[in-house]
């Protein structure tokens, strides 16, 4: 069976950013037989609708890496109890043109860190809102909401606290766990 590759997405644009780093430790956590690659929202243009049906290259590329993931991992801040802007508006060149999402049916998970004590918890619901319109699975447990995330991040970057590290480890175990079910009811349907 190939490995189950995993896009891991950004949802900061920030270059210390604390979802980054969660992000990395979770590509060492990778259960066996997964991938995580991550992917940067940096070249992703500002959302306009008279452009969709000719979208940017870096929006076509975007939708290619969703497209060829068997499942995504989200990270993201919390910017006024919400995603960030930049990444909803990734979230919604890849679900457009009508008809045309790349996200329909993939399976999802979300993590998120903050410099605050709720750890992006109310980012996170938004989040999994958006989720359901885009008709996604979605793991529900364990939630990783990392609070405090300065005192949890190295200054190298690193992710250093042992039980938030066990935590994106059961995350991870649940979202292949999601994403073969998926991928073995795809394939019996062919």
């Amino acid at each position: 069976m190939k490995k189950l590759n995993i896009l891991g997405i950004v949802g900061s644009l920030r270059k210390a950013s604390y979802n980054r780093s969660a992000l990395k430790a979770a590509q060492e956590l990778m259960p066996v037989g997964a991938v995580l690659e991550l992917i940067e929202l940096h070249d992703i243009p500002v959302f306009d609708q008279d452009s969709e049906m000719k979208p940017p290259a870096s929006v076509l590329e975007f939708k290619r890496q969703i497209l060829s993931a068997d499942a995504i991992l989200f990270a993201t801040p919390e910017y006024n109890y919400s995603v960030p802007g930049v990444l909803k508006n990734a979230i919604d060149w890849a679900s457009r043109p009508y008809g045309e999402s790349a996200w329909l049916g993939k399976p999802a998970a979300i993590m998120g860190a903050s410099a605050g004590s709720l750890g992006t918890a109310r980012a996170q619901y938004h989040l999994r809102q958006i989720l359901v319109a885009l008709n996604m699975p979605v793991v529900n447990q364990p939630e990783v909401m990392i609070g405090n995330a300065a005192q949890r991040v190295g200054l190298d970057g690193k992710l250093t606290d042992e039980t938030t590290r066990k935590l994106i480890r059961e995350l991870l175990v649940a979202l292949v766990k999601l994403a073969t079910i998926s991928r073995d009811a795809h394939v019996a349907t062919k």
